[in-house]
């Protein structure tokens, strides 16, 4: 989660506390500034140009730091997709100021006041940034989509661009956009399907007041060109993960499924949220149906992407087939360098191989270091998300102590029961020895204290 929305700024003092728990950075060091400064300056000399070509952005309306553009034509059955992406190693010296405090940072971490970025804004929103306000650097994708969704990288290049708009997901039109936008995302999400991917992403969550004026989590529901723009970041990261692999090189992004113990917890909370899920539908089939609209199945979805053991990268491995579950495929981080490390040394590689070159030493040095390094920055960024979600609960529950709630056991372990509300988003736990996974038993809400990030439940009658 990126974004919880906080108009009311309630959870003030509690983010204050997670900044502080997980040191989240408050700026760059004067060395680090300084060096953004004179890279800020630089002008592309590397670069074919390409600034006849229509480029736009789309993101949410308040974003700044705008990794990707897009032009999308036609090529015969094809669709040619052409996904820009911010040439930040442009402006970044290997080994130089910059480069050593990313590694420090390895992703930008995201609070719902603020965020701490993976490079200063004079270059994460100024110069590196996709932004219509001039002339940029980027490296080009040329990606060909077929009919039945199988994308191929058709090239990559080195370009100045210049980007015609910069469009938001709350307010695009179809005339804003490339005539064959939508049959794009068409296309890349039949081929999901057949992958049998999961395709689950779940909407942001906002505080917000209810009609009684009490504070309530609710889910945001995403806008249906913020799907369609994430297929295009699909497509150019799976193109790009088979070009690697084919030139055996590359960093990759995988991820088991689910066992059977994480599906069965997950049938016990749609049971929990009143969601039907035949006992012969697979995860994939059922999660595929699921509508981020409906609140229920919005926090289904959630609950989907948490019960897995989690993505990591892996440097490529001779003889291993690097695979990511959810995507059903050979996947790569490459659409993202302003605000992943990875991702920019993934875009370095994908130049050279696409191009006959040989990739250079560092690149390939950098793919066996950065797996420990991304998963660090992993794991703060998973702690962050879970301790807000944690601190926005016990706000939502905060002066309903002594109050019966239904919940729905999800699974049991030497910590007690794992319970989901039946009418809230929220998964605690109660110690009691009564009742199996599935079953519904009634819980008391005994603490919710938004500071500590703490709700306690004890069994009910």
């Amino acid at each position: 989660m990126k974004t919880l929305l906080d108009p009311d700024r309630a959870l003030t003092e509690g983010l204050a506390a997670i900044r502080t728990q997980y040191n989240v950075p408050t700026d760059f060091p004067p060395q680090v500034l300084a060096a953004a400064d004179e890279a800020a300056k630089r002008a592309p000399t590397a670069h074919v140009d390409r600034t006849a070509i229509p480029f736009v952005t789309l993101d949410p309306a308040s974003s700044t730091d705008l990794d990707q553009a897009f032009a999308i034509e036609p090529a015969g059955s094809d669709l040619l997709l052409r996904y820009a992406i911010a040439d930040v190693a442009w402006f970044v010296d290997e080994g130089g100021a910059l480069d050593a405090e990313a590694w420090k940072r390895g992703e930008s971490l995201y609070l719902p006041d603020g965020k701490a970025p993976l490079y200063p804004p004079v270059l994460g929103e100024g110069a590196a940034s996709l932004l219509p306000t001039g002339d940029r650097p980027a490296v080009i994708f040329a990606v060909r989509v077929a009919p039945d969704g199988a994308a191929r990288l058709d090239g990559v290049e080195r370009a100045v661009i210049r980007s015609r708009a910069k469009l938001a997901y709350e307010t695009v039109t179809p005339a804003d956009l490339p005539p064959d936008f939508a049959e794009l995302a068409n296309r890349i999400g039949a081929a999901e399907d057949r992958r049998g991917a999961a395709r689950v992403d779940p909407p942001e969550q906002e505080l917000a007041r209810n009609g009684d004026g009490r504070l309530q989590l609710r889910f945001a529901p995403r806008e249906e060109s913020e799907d369609q723009n994430a297929a295009m970041s699909l497509a150019t990261n799976l193109a790009v993960a088979d070009a690697l692999l084919a030139h055996h090189t590359g960093l990759f992004r995988v991820m088991p499924g689910p066992d059977d113990r994480a599906v069965a917890r997950l049938r016990n909370a749609a049971r929990a949220l009143g969601i039907d899920w035949p006992a012969a539908m697979s995860l994939a089939d059922f999660q595929r149906g699921l509508d981020g609209h409906d609140a229920r199945q919005a926090a289904m979805m959630v609950a989907i992407r948490r019960a897995g053991e989690g993505a990591s990268y892996a440097p490529y491995q001779p003889d291993v087939v690097p695979w990511h579950a959810a995507v059903a495929a050979t996947y790569a981080h490459a659409t993202a360098p302003l605000r992943r490390l990875a991702d920019r040394y993934v875009v370095q590689a994908a130049l050279a191989v696409a191009n006959g070159l040989p990739v250079p030493d560092f690149v390939s040095a950098a793919f066996g270091r950065l797996p420990p390094v991304m998963a660090h920055s992993g794991s703060i960024a998973g702690s962050i998300d879970r301790a807000v979600i944690d601190m926005a609960e016990a706000v939502m529950l905060h002066g309903l102590e002594g109050q019966t709630f239904e919940a729905v056991i999800l699974d049991r372990d030497e910590r007690g029961a794992r319970i989901q509300l039946c009418d809230r988003p929220v998964v605690a736990r109660v110690q009691t020895d009564a009742g199996e996974p599935g079953d519904t038993i009634p819980v008391r809400l005994d603490e919710a204290d938004p500071v500590r990030r703490a709700l306690r439940f004890s069994r009910a009658g």
